[in-house]
């Protein structure tokens, strides 16, 4: 494993009344550094070779001295030889493997969740959380590859950014709170905008990497490092404005939100909170691909001969755990089956109870004749600033981004006709596992359809292929379509004009609505999309050429089947 270096230093020995150090002048200095997993602190030789590695969470550091630190073993305290002590060769070293190890040290939790009789207070994170889950969170987060992922999605960063820029006026001179930082990006977007101090508040160990970051753009005097959750910690002072990304799939997945709303009690009378607020849409949909592909995965445990073996018992089971999980990918708008709803919660007034249970009931239109196999749902934030609203969207019109939408299944399809009224809920039920049971009905006449989902564990079916409508909804023929621009075959230079085309189809997602639980008007401002020439390659224009001459052959022979010669 990698291992992150700070400086060398020399091994030193205590006098046996302790005032004195003798240090090993016959041996060569060792570096000290610490893994890149920032769990242990290791010494390496000159050749370097590991010598000691020590555990953070067992692991005591004192300071004996300007240059010289001991190290203690904790585990092994009794036995002789289990400290160490080093003399770095300056200052700046010595204090750069404090800050660090220091850092790491506030990041490793020395024991799992309180029990229930223990006197000491346990925090709102821990009570709502499972310690397990936690730390497979934390440790996620702490992968820069996962970081690396969130900030490539150009339509997350991008809005974050001109929705703090944009809003400048909000910024300027204030102090602010970046809840779960990660990287910092949302933090160095704040003091582009003017913001006089920001505090980056990362629980997982990409904190340490956030405050590498914030040293090389030198704005340590700007932005401050608190390692640790925000229910945990304390600030010097309350702040103007609260930034975040706490969204997850379904707008609410990993509990995060509630983080968020928490912070509030670090937030001045009257301070803004980017973004204010969330919406979730639910619509009905159709898709007989998704749903054939689902039910076949099961079809394993129809064998009544696997290696002698009769599976077909399991069927059943294995059906059911399919089903249970939500599908993460992206769609065609034409599956939809019906408008959507949304249910819509403001981070800066409501309570974090609003999200420990959330039931939407809904009474949907069918749009068309046709199966319905289930919810889809996707989610729009709003940063509503003095300046400007601005929306992030996950809608399938809208591009796309690391959320995609997400789609959950009913157990069997519900036939419906143009028109008709279906009725039923989504329910969804925060767990300890940092996510939500979700529980979904529809019913039309005496046809009631149901499911139960673990949105913790989803199924991610995105494939990065083009997304295309629907079978059937081609109206007239694609061919006869393509034959009618002969001309333009034939020069090789056909020419399409893609107008409000997102994500590889039609768009009109953007447009103006009021909230009434928000007195604010919101505009959704259209998207422009620049006209985009996709012009034929060399290597088509025979094939073209062929298609028009054939389409005049084609022409010609009606011609003479008409006039009769």
């Amino acid at each position: 494993m990698a291992i992150r270096l700070f400086g060398r230093a020399r091994f030193v020995d205590l006098e046996e009344d302790g005032t004195a150090v003798t240090s090993h002048q016959n041996t060569s200095s060792v570096a000290v550094g610490i893994t890149a997993d920032n769990c242990s602190v290791c010494i390496l030789d000159e050749n370097e070779v590991e010598l000691w590695r020590w555990p953070i969470p067992l692991l005591s550091i004192f300071r004996l001295g300007t240059m010289m630190l001991g190290f203690l073993d904790r585990e092994n305290d009794m036995e002789i030889g289990s400290t160490k002590i080093l003399c770095f060769r300056n200052t700046k070293e010595i204090s750069d493997f404090l800050a660090a190890f220091k850092m790491c040290q506030s990041l490793k939790p020395s024991r799992p969740l309180s029990p229930v009789n223990d006197t000491e207070k346990v925090s709102v994170f821990d009570a709502r959380t499972e310690h397990a889950s936690a730390m497979q969170y934390f440790q996620f987060y702490g992968y820069l590859s996962q970081q690396q992922n969130m900030m490539q999605d150009y339509v997350r960063t991008s809005t974050y950014q001109r929705a703090i820029h944009v809003n400048a006026k909000d910024f300027v001179d204030k102090v602010v709170l970046d809840v779960g930082a990660g990287s910092g990006i949302l933090s160095f977007f704040a003091i582009q905008s003017g913001a006089r101090h920001v505090y980056a508040v990362e629980a997982s160990s990409m904190a340490i990497h956030c405050e590498e970051l914030v040293r090389c753009n030198n704005l340590v005097d700007k932005i401050t490092i608190i390692a640790g959750r925000v229910e945990d910690i304390t600030l010097p002072e309350p702040v103007d404005i609260i930034i975040s990304e706490p969204m997850g799939y379904m707008l609410v997945n990993e509990r995060m939100l509630e983080s968020y709303i928490h912070a509030r009690k670090f937030l001045k009378p009257g301070g803004r909170m980017f973004p204010s607020r969330g919406e979730l849409h639910i619509a009905l949909f159709n898709d007989e691909g998704l749903y054939i592909e689902q039910t076949s995965k099961a079809n394993f445990w129809c064998q009544e001969s696997f290696h002698g073996v009769n599976l077909s018992s399991l069927r059943p089971q294995a059906l059911a755990e399919i089903f249970k999980q939500p599908v993460v990918d992206t769609w065609h708008v034409n599956c939809l089956m019906s408008g959507s709803i949304k249910w819509t919660i403001d981070f800066e007034k409501d309570p974090e109870s609003l999200l420990h249970k959330i039931h939407v009931p809904f009474e949907f239109q069918a749009a068309k004749a046709g199966h319905v196999h289930g919810i889809a749902s996707w989610f729009d934030v709003a940063f509503i600033g003095s300046t400007e609203t601005v929306w992030l969207s996950t809608a399938p019109t809208e591009p796309l981004t690391h959320w995609y939408q997400v789609r959950c299944l009913f157990d069997r399809p519900l036939m419906v006709y143009g028109g008709q009224i279906v009725r039923g809920a989504i329910k969804m039920l925060a767990n300890e596992r940092q996510s939500y049971d979700v529980e979904i009905w529809a019913e039309l006449g005496q046809t009631r359809v149901s499911n139960t989902l673990d949105l913790k564990n989803p199924l991610f079916r995105y494939t990065g292929t083009t997304v295309l409508p629907p079978a059937g909804c081609a109206n007239e023929s694609p061919s006869d379509a393509l034959l009618q621009n002969a001309g333009l075959l034939s020069t090789g230079q056909m020419d399409y004009t893609v107008h409000n085309m997102i994500n590889g189809f039609a768009g009109n997602y953007c447009g103006t609505h009021t909230n009434a639980t928000n007195p604010v008007s919101v505009v959704e401002p259209p998207i422009a999309v620049a006209a985009q020439m996709v012009q034929t390659q060399d290597v088509n224009r025979d094939i073209f050429r062929i298609l028009a001459q054939s389409h005049s052959q084609i022409m010609q022979g009606q011609n003479v089947m008409q006039t009769g010669q």
